[in-house]
C-alpha cells in the first residue's frame, strides 16, 4: 500500500472527474482507472455516468457515478467531502464538465453568456474551492482543470467559449503559483480538437445559428481531431509528470508560440481563418 501522506500516481489513488459520463471526461476516467485510480464520476447525465462506471468495474477498476450540476457548490462540496471520507484522501479532482456555444457573437443572448460562464468558470471554482483545502490539510492533492487550445489562442466563432477557458488557464497558473509551497499540484489541459460529441453539437454543445451537421464534420476533419482514448492517456502521462499547461495533440503548440511570440499576427492569422471557415459553411458575413 501506498504512503497516506504523498500523492499517488496513481495506484491506489482517488479520483473525481467532472464531466465523466462522455468525451474527454469518460476517456479520462477510464485512462485513470486503468492505472489504478478509484474514480468518481460527476455528471448530470446520470445513466451514462453509470454506464461508465459499470464499464470500469467490469474491466476490474473501481469507479463510482454521482448525478451532479457543477454549478452548484453544495452539490459539489457534498460530492469531493463524501468521497475523501468514504476513501480517505483525495489525490487528484479533474474539473472537466463543460458546454461550448458556437457562432457569431451578435447572436448570442445574455442567458448563453450566463450559462457558459457559469458550467465552464463556475464550475471549475466549485472544484478547486471544494478540494483544494482540503489536499492543503493533506499536503498533497493535485488539481486539473480543463480549458482549451481556445484558452491560449484567439478562438472567433467560440468568443464566449474561450472568455472562459482563457479565464480557466488564469486561474490554474495563478493558483498552481499559490499551492507550490503547500505540496498541491495545479495543472491545465489545453485540448487541442478532439472526436467527441460536442463536436457536432451533442448534448452540451451547440451553435447559435443553424450549420448542416455534415459541414461541421467537414470543418473538423480538417483539424484531424484526436481520439479521446489517445488524448487521455497522452494527457494523463503529462499529469503524472506534473506538467504546467498540457497541450494536446502536441502539434498545437504552434500556434500557441506563434502567439505567444507574435500576438498580432495571431489575431491576424485567426481573422482570417474565421472569415474563411464563414464562406466554407455557407453563413453570411455582414
Amino acid at each position: 500500500m501506498s504512503s497516506n501522506k504523498t500523492i499517488r500516481i496513481f495506484n491506489d489513488a482517488t479520483a473525481i472527474v467532472t464531466g465523466g459520463a462522455s468525451g474527454i471526461g469518460r476517456a479520462l476516467a477510464r485512462e485513470l482507472a486503468k492505472r489504478g485510480c478509484e474514480v468518481a464520476l460527476a455528471d448530470r447525465q446520470i445513466r451514462l455516468a453509470e454506464e461508465a462506471a459499470l464499464e470500469i468495474r467490469a474491466s476490474g477498476g473501481k469507479a463510482r457515478a454521482w448525478e451532479i450540476d457543477v454549478t452548484d457548490y453544495s452539490a459539489v462540496e457534498q460530492l469531493v467531502l463524501e468521497t475523501t471520507a468514504r476513501t480517505g484522501r483525495l489525490d487528484y479532482i479533474l474539473n472537466n464538465a463543460g458546454i461550448v456555444i458556437g457562432g457569431n457573437v451578435r447572436h448570442y443572448s445574455i442567458e448563453d453568456w450566463n450559462q457558459i460562464v457559469d458550467v465552464n468558470l463556475r464550475g471549475v471554482i466549485n472544484g478547486v474551492q471544494a478540494a483544494y483545502p482540503i489536499m492543503i490539510n493533506q499536503g498533497f492533492g493535485h488539481i486539473v482543470n480543463t480549458a482549451s487550445m481556445a484558452g491560449l489562442i484567439p478562438s472567433p466563432g467560440a468568443v464566449a467559449y474561450a472568455t472562459t477557458k482563457h479565464a480557466v488557464v488564469g486561474l490554474s497558473k495563478s493558483l498552481r503559483a499559490e499551492a507550490a509551497s503547500s505540496g498541491v499540484y495545479v495543472s491545465v489541459l489545453c485540448p487541442g480538437v478532439i472526436r467527441t460529441p460536442i463536436l457536432e453539437g451533442g448534448r452540451y454543445g451547440r451553435m447559435s445559428v443553424e450549420i448542416p451537421p455534415e459541414k461541421m464534420r467537414q470543418l473538423w476533419e480538417k483539424l484531424k481531431p484526436m481520439p479521446p482514448d489517445v488524448f487521455a492517456y497522452k494527457a494523463i502521462n503529462s499529469v503524472a509528470k506534473n506538467k504546467a499547461i498540457i497541450i494536446v495533440p502536441s502539434w498545437w503548440k504552434l500556434f500557441w508560440w506563434i502567439n505567444r511570440l507574435f500576438p498580432s499576427l495571431g489575431i491576424n492569422l485567426a481573422a482570417k481563418h474565421f472569415q474563411k471557415a464563414q464562406k466554407q459553411l455557407g453563413i453570411m458575413v455582414v
